[in-house]
């Protein structure tokens, strides 16, 4: 280990110099600096496709840098894989966690290493004591022995953490990992990222959340189109100073939402009901028009919309589209009404992550683009160029797999793919989760000119300065049931958070 000179910086515990990585053509990393300092937790941002995967990948040993050093205090170091920076004590906890759904928490984190008793028999009690004494340091209550399937993803990534430390980690790189979680969830977690950074742990952030980074955070590194931008104290910069090192430019009006005046009904709900699930939802969207539908994680909007796509089977109730009923419980009728959707899960429900950009974007109008079950490949290169263009996608190939994309650019396949089949209805749920805010910035004004040209927009969004920002109703749900409809002029933080909580809206009146 590197000794700093008398009264000099401290070493840090991991460092990236002049790093830079290239896939073909396509220069991810060019010359990036990176330092992690014990006890700090430092923040990474950028937009989709700046290179924060790539870098993160890079110091898990995923990748070597074709340029550049890591250095691991102070000493140059060559990692041999994602196990030999794990040796290293680099942990990266990923935004989706990787466990065994079948085995305890206890077998998950000691997987491959767990202490034997003679004769080469697994220690199972000295497992289960391992894993409590790890859960205590992080201050949860987790059973040792409970299945991992059925975790919350919260639960999932203490897992994963608790795995970390049983590696003696010393850095802990978190990719999203907020995407998913609840208020409450995310204000646990962080408490035990604090744990672990003020026990000397250098934690690397990555999160699209602004406010969370500055919460959380000290420091920041910016990268834009693969270079740094800066690194800097968060102390002194505003959200707005750090979106416009990340997008290179003042950002637009994040929603720019215009007002509109709603045409004919295009989806009517009428009673819809799934025991169990939601009950007696009954609302109509205009032509023109964007409708949220807000509410905590868990009040049924997600499994609402499914019910009306079709996906899943209601129990009662009826949709309508342009006056005209719709068959329950199928998705192709639904598309032959001219309704799409847009998943929130865009890697499990809106992608075939193995195949290609262009195959995705076809996936929907295959009956279009060629005859006798026979696919016209020109025309699906065509249909794919063309929304790719028009949705201001960023590829290498059309024909490289969706899965190679960043997560804002798998957005945009999902979008295209439903796009372009004209609907008349589109539903979105949570269309901008896990995305930078220039893409944010990007969707928000597709949906907008959608609106104008007449197509009904249902969304809904976890995001509440979205919901504020894009909306021109928002119908709230609470526990099942949609319990508000409040138009834009009324709706704000207070007006939607306490319907959403089940309790009185104070009119404008009343405050």
């Amino acid at each position: 280990m590197t000794q700093p000179e008398p009264g000099a910086a401290p070493v840090p515990v991991l460092a990236l110099e002049g790093v830079s990585k290239s896939f073909g053509n396509v220069r991810a990393l060019q010359g990036v600096d990176l330092a992690l300092h014990a006890g700090e937790a430092h923040a990474l941002a950028g937009e989709n496709g700046a290179g924060k995967s790539t870098l993160i990948k890079i110091l898990g040993g995923v990748h070597t840098p074709e340029a550049g050093t890591v250095r691991l205090d102070g000493s140059p170091v060559v990692f041999a894989g994602p196990a030999g920076a794990r040796d290293a004590g680099i942990a990266v906890i990923y935004q989706e966690p990787m466990l065994f759904a079948d085995l305890s928490i206890a077998e998950n984190i000691f997987m491959g290493r767990q202490p034997r008793r003679a004769l080469g028999r697994i220690d199972h009690g000295a497992v289960r004591e391992a894993t409590a004494a790890l859960m205590r340091r992080l201050g949860v209550d987790l059973d040792p022995d409970r299945p991992a399937r059925g975790l919350s993803i919260a639960d999932q990534q203490i897992v994963e953490i608790a795995k970390a430390l049983s590696f003696d980690a010393r850095v802990l790189i978190m990719d999203e990992p907020t995407a998913a979680l609840t208020g409450t969830e995310t204000a646990r977690l962080f408490s035990v990222v604090e744990a672990l950074r003020a026990a000397g742990a250098a934690v690397l952030f990555i999160s699209h959340r602004l406010e969370e980074i500055f919460r959380l955070c000290r420091r920041v590194t910016t990268l834009r189109d693969g270079r740094l931008v800066a690194t800097e104290a968060l102390e002194g910069l505003t959200e707005d100073d750090l979106v416009r090192r990340m997008v290179g430019r003042d950002l637009e009006e994040l929603y720019p939402k215009q007002d509109t005046t709603p045409g004919a009904r295009a989806l009517t709900v009428r009673r819809l009901t799934r025991e169990g699930v939601f009950h007696d939802v009954s609302f109509d969207v205009r032509r023109g028009e964007i409708v949220a539908l807000a509410g905590l994680v868990g009040a049924g909007r997600s499994e609402v919309v499914q019910a009306v796509f079709g996906v899943d089977r209601a129990d009662a109730g009826e949709v309508e589209v342009d006056g005209t009923a719709l068959k329950p419980g199928s998705p192709t009728a639904a598309m032959d009404a001219g309704v799409a959707l847009v998943p929130e899960d865009r890697r499990q429900r809106g992608l075939v992550m193995e195949m290609s950009i262009e195959r995705n974007i076809a996936l929907t109008g295959l009956d279009r683009l060629g005859s006798a079950g026979m696919v016209r490949r020109s025309l699906e290169r065509s249909r794919a160029a063309d929304w790719a263009v028009r949705l201001r996608l960023k590829y290498n190939r059309l024909t490289d797999t969706a899965g190679v994309l960043s997560g804002g650019n798998q957005q945009k396949v999902v979008l295209a793919k439903w796009l372009a089949t004209e609907p008349g209805v589109l539903i979105v749920d949570e269309p901008t989760r896990g995305i930078d805010v220039g893409t944010k910035a990007e969707v928000h004004r597709l949906l907008t000119s959608l609106a104008e040209e007449g197509i009904a927009v249902l969304m809904v969004s976890s995001d509440l300065p979205e919901v504020l920002g894009m909306a021109d109703r928002v119908l709230v749900m609470h526990e099942g049931r949609l319990v508000a409809e409040i138009p834009r002029a009324d709706a704000t933080e207070e007006s939607v958070m306490a319907a959403a909580t089940g309790r009185p809206i104070k009119r404008p009146s009343e405050r």
